[in-house]
């Protein structure tokens, strides 16, 4: 039984792409999902799986084809049998590719970089756990990878023995980029591949020094822009030019005689002594992406801050009296956060454009909460969302905060738990922090900055009383929230933390 191979859906209005790699020949056994080809399009590149076992037949459309959405590609024979196909001795000479991807070849087994998640296309390796003649066992961790949220462990796929780094520590990887070659029998590496130190050669992408044949409309773009290969920078499969590649390098050389912007003024002049004893180390991708978003929020959002003040006598009472009870029960403590949660979605419902967001000239109104909360991690500042916290009881949320904060910090988080959020709360408290204005997290439209409980003398009934003071803070866009709208919302989130008897009769 035969199974056609075709052209998967592309996205919205992409109606034909380049075949770029094939990563098989006819003839070679594949299995269910195992990566085929590899296609470009004006913006992205497709990877095509098998979507049966068995064995690659005859190839169709060679490199370098053009093809529309629904192409037949290829042809697989299932049940391990070749096919007699009259097409398979043309296909094959055009399908050995002097770059064709490496696959698994004898005892060698290739360690890919693994799904980095939605929308994210690129990562860098962080840190090798292994050296080139180490022994490894399977699902043994290989080496760390760090993306712009998250970092990701990549283990190994097979036990044996580190033949080959294909991409050490500082490489930017693609998301299909081969990271390393393991070599199965126990046999060392080839002499070329014998030490990381002699990666870095075969690394910086897509120059016209390496072997590795471009992306055919990379050739094209850059002959129609007038720039050679050494001159472009490859993302794709081992330093393969793709034609994004080419775009980027044109776009950076017309902007050339400008030096890049730098994230903040040029230092002054130091002293020869004090130089010596400063340490100067690169930013990671994660303290990057935050800086940036940061600048960026700030630079889009009309943002603006109101401020309030809460007694916490009600809630502290509610806590302590029922603590023990609640962590017998639901096997979690009972912290302040599940009440501030349980009020900011009390309030969104009253005022849900500090729950929206803005899409061009549309607001997008949000009938559920994705409530962030801002984490401290060793590595930096990340939000992971509790989704649909609205609809969530008191235990619920301590569990999730609890579980999420805990991967969190061990940098476990995956990049869809960290997406989707409607509204963020960030705990400046836990830290000392006795006013802050917090920035948005974009494209929310509005964050509640939480801070540390101090007891103040405060006038009650006529009388001065200690009590137990927070100082809250809404930063909100004022684009689309009015002020009386976030006024209303601090107002309303104070109420149900003063009298928590409120959220139970939704007042």
């Amino acid at each position: 039984m035969t199974t056609e191979v075709r052209v998967p859906t592309l996205g919205e209005s992409v109606t034909e792409a380049t075949v770029a790699t094939w990563f098989k020949k006819p003839g070679d056994s594949v299995e269910v999902d195992e990566m085929l080809c590899e296609l470009e399009t004006d913006k992205v590149t497709v990877e095509v799986p098998s979507p049966v076992a068995g064995t690659l037949a005859d190839i169709v459309a060679a490199e370098g084809e053009t093809v529309g959405v629904d192409a037949l590609l290829a042809n697989i024979a299932e049940g391990g049998a070749a096919a007699a196909s009259s097409d398979a001795p043309k296909a094959a000479p055009k399908a050995e590719a002097p770059a064709a991807a490496p696959a698994k070849s004898g005892d060698n087994v290739d360690v890919m970089v693994p799904t980095l998640g939605e929308s994210v296309t690129e990562a860098t390796v962080s840190t090798w756990f292994k050296a080139v003649g180490d022994s490894v066992a399977q699902d043994e961790m290989l080496c760390e990878l760090e993306t712009d949220k998250v970092s990701v462990e990549v283990p190994a796929p097979a036990a044996g023995v580190l033949a080959e780094i294909t991409a050490p520590e500082g490489t930017t990887v693609d998301a299909s980029a081969k990271l390393a070659v393991i070599s199965s029998s126990g046999a060392a590496a080839a002499p070329a591949a014998a030490s990381p130190e002699a990666a870095p050669a075969a690394v910086p992408a897509g120059t016209g020094h390496s072997d590795v044949e471009n992306a055919p409309s990379a050739q094209k773009a850059m002959a129609e822009a007038g720039i050679s290969g050494d001159q472009v920078t490859g993302t794709g499969r081992d330093g393969r030019v793709m034609k994004e590649d080419v775009a980027k390098a044109v776009a950076a050389a017309a902007t050339a005689p400008a030096p890049a912007a730098p994230v903040a003024a040029p230092r002054a002049p130091v002293a020869a002594d004090d130089a010596a004893r400063e340490e100067r180390v690169k930013m990671t991708r994660l303290r990057q992406t935050i800086a940036k978003r940061l600048k960026d929020s700030q630079n889009t959002a009309a943002m603006l801050t109101t401020y309030n003040e809460v007694d916490m006598t009600e809630v502290m009472a509610l806590r302590n009296e029922y603590k023990d009870l609640f962590l017998k029960k639901h096997g979690v403590k009972l912290g302040f956060m599940s009440f501030f949660t349980k009020a900011c979605c009390h309030a969104l419902k009253e005022v849900p454009e500090v729950n929206a967001e803005i899409d061009g000239t549309d607001i997008v109104y949000k009938n559920f909460v994705h409530m962030g909360i801002a984490a401290g991690t060793p590595t930096g500042l990340v939000v992971p969302v509790i989704r649909d916290a609205d609809a969530m009881s008191f235990h619920a949320i301590e569990q999730a905060i609890a579980e999420k904060g805990a991967r969190a910090r061990d940098g476990k988080l995956s990049m869809a738990e960290m997406q989707g959020g409607t509204f963020t709360i960030s705990n400046g408290g836990v830290y000392g922090s006795l006013m802050s204005s917090p920035i948005l997290n974009p494209p929310q439209s509005g964050i509640l900055g939480m801070h540390k409980i101090q007891d103040r003398p405060m006038a009650i009934g006529g009388q001065v009383v200690i009590r137990p003071m927070m100082y809250l803070a809404l930063s909100y866009d004022h684009r689309i929230v009015d002020g009386k709208g976030a006024v209303t919302f601090l107002v309303r989130v104070k109420e149900a933390l003063e009298d928590p008897r409120r959220l139970l009769m939704d007042l």
